[in-house]
């Protein structure tokens, strides 16, 4: 039986009434909410605090924040919310583990994540080890036709639904893998659409072919056939039953599946945003992203996915900038927690782990939002989202200055917050991804084992005038990043954007996979296309190896390197 556990107390120094509702797991989330909405609506009380006790509390839909709920703080103690449903009753097969996957909420469950005794298990693949992908042998973009080496796709001749992981420049693309056709040594691989045509038409990043020294690798994944490892894992979604290979001596005691791809909605419009909520103390556990196994995913940058991209002849002439020679639009990933017309809304000491898609997403027309001492480990995709990157109706490359300001993500802050395992399936996404932002503070994070770059800031490739003002990247420590991916930095940026300052970073160690596009394409700090008007000053690193591509006008360099003073290196980081 759900129960909620009521008490209000008078704050009499300032005549206002403050409520208090306790509940456990076995309550409502979502009726604990509409208590604390009826309370204010009533008069009952001005502010509102729901206590979660420790435990899990599992969701059929996203918990959703309206204007309505402005004012509320939610406060957790050893609290989950999680979208995840456990897989019991496994028997044992051979060397396998097999359960089946039942319903839930009158539907059967798909997902593309696996949590075995509160650890991410390994979705069924060639390769245990990602130095021994395969490369590619010819891509031909006319038909449409990836060809590889007979012997790499063997074992998944018949398999049904198998995807190929391909390895492209700064990117990675999942494609849904439609037909293998043998011709001598070689198979022709075709996909379904509609990543097959976004894969062959859009030019940029693209695969590396064998006339080059780094032809690009792949891997392939989701087929029985592959599921020959310790710690692996296949769901046969006609059967509905879920396989597992367990390591040696490991009994399943706690097996999750994620059901859902959002946990918490914020809601609001421009006229009416959501003000005024505190998250403290909770951790979001248990989401997917279903997009690639539907549609497939072939992202542009920063896990931001294609829906339509393609080569353009004659290029374009742009005033200020150079050329372009491609168009694209684009999508975003779904995260576990997101936000849309905000004001004042904060997240504090809350931990987003064992995530699908995104952690945290600042969508649009966020203001004055803080997310402080968290963490963020094992997401497959980003960590920390905020901002526009680029509205689904605008070409990416074109400037973003929309005519009402309050669509822009202002004044948020980032500090003193821990990103670690974040991206460890889409290997092209980063900790912190900001896009269009303005007065943006990125303080005292610390940032390491990701896949690619650590803090990226911008968006456009594009030097023209747009809504980026004003952000402030200081102090984080970055390292160990680039475990797969190059064309990247520790701090990376985009666009025009006056009044920044990137200061008293620190940038250290970077990962050496073998099989990058580039082994000499990586940087500490990368100011890339369009980037204008920022200041870098005072960041450490421990050479002075910075790329300045196509940049524009007023960017200042300062005293960054191995020169830099002993205290800004010590003070960088989680405090």
């Amino acid at each position: 039986m759900r129960q909620l556990f009521l008490s209000i107390c008078m704050f009499c120094t300032i005549g206002l009434q403050a409520a208090e509702i306790n509940i456990t797991p076995d309550s409502s989330l979502t009726d604990a909410v509409r208590k604390a909405r009826e309370m204010r609506r009533l008069g009952k009380a001005t502010e509102v605090t729901i206590h979660l006790s420790a435990g899990t509390y599992h969701l059929y839909e996203p918990l959703r924040l309206r204007p309505e709920d402005s004012g509320l703080t939610i406060e957790g103690h050893n609290a989950v919310i999680s979208g995840g449903m456990q897989v019991t009753n496994w028997k044992k097969q051979g060397k396998l583990m097999v359960a089946d996957v039942p319903d839930f909420n009158g539907c059967p469950v798909d997902f593309r994540q696996l949590w075995i005794n509160g650890k991410k298990a390994a979705r069924a693949r060639d390769v245990s080890d990602f130095e021994q992908m395969t490369r590619i042998r010819t891509y031909d973009k006319k038909n449409h036709v990836l060809w590889v080496p007979k012997k790499a796709v063997e074992k998944i001749l018949k398999a049904p639904y198998a995807e190929m992981v391909l390895h492209e420049m700064w990117c990675t693309s999942n494609l849904r893998i439609k037909s293998l056709t043998p011709q001598g040594d070689s198979v022709a691989v075709r996909f379904h659409n509609p990543e097959a045509k976004l894969q062959f038409e859009h030019p940029w990043p693209s695969p590396m072919t064998p006339d080059t020294k780094h032809p690009s690798p792949f891997y392939l994944t989701n087929a029985k056939e592959l599921l020959d490892e310790p710690g692996e894992w296949y769901h046969d979604i006609r059967v509905h039953k879920l396989y597992y290979m367990p390591h040696q001596g490991e009994t399943i005691q706690e097996a999750v599946v994620p059901l859902l791809e959002t946990l918490l909605e914020f809601i609001g419009s421009p006229e009416r945003p959501v003000r005024n909520v505190t998250i403290k103390g909770i951790s979001f556990q248990h989401t997917t992203w279903m997009r690639p196994s539907q549609k497939g995913h072939v992202p542009l940058q920063a896990g931001m996915y294609l829906t339509e991209a393609y080569k353009l002849r004659p290029s374009i002439d742009r005033p200020n900038n150079h050329k372009l020679d491609n168009q694209g639009w684009l999508g975003r990933a779904d995260a576990a927690v997101e936000l849309r017309y905000t004001e004042d809304c904060h997240f504090s000491d809350c931990r987003f782990e064992h995530l699908g898609g995104s952690g945290l997403d600042y969508i649009t027309a966020c203001r004055r939002g803080t997310t402080t001492n968290c963490t963020f480990t094992d997401i497959a995709m980003n960590g920390y989202v905020c901002g526009s990157f680029s509205p689904e109706g605008l070409e990416t490359h074109l400037p973003y200055q929309p005519t009402d300001f309050r669509e822009v993500c202002t004044q948020q802050e980032v500090s003193n917050c821990e990103f670690y395992n974040i991206t460890n399936e889409d290997w092209g996404c980063v900790a912190i991804c900001a896009g269009y932002v303005s007065g943006i503070n990125i303080e005292h994070n610390t940032i390491h084992d990701v896949s690619y770059t650590g803090i990226s800031l911008g968006w456009g490739w594009n030097r023209d005038l747009v809504c980026m003002k004003d952000n402030k990247v200081h102090a984080n420590l970055i390292y160990n990043y680039a475990q797969h991916m190059y064309d990247c930095a520790g701090i990376y940026t985009l666009g025009n954007q006056p009044g920044t300052l990137i200061t008293e970073n620190v940038v250290r160690d970077i990962a050496k996979p073998s099989y990058v596009h580039d082994p000499n394409h990586w940087f500490y700090l990368y100011t890339d296309e369009g980037s204008s008007n920022i200041t870098l000053k005072d960041n450490w690193t421990p050479e002075e190896k910075f790329l300045k591509n196509a940049n524009g006008p007023g960017n200042i360099w300062e005293n960054n390197g191995p020169q830099v003073n002993e205290n800004i290196k010590r003070n960088a980081g989680k405090q």
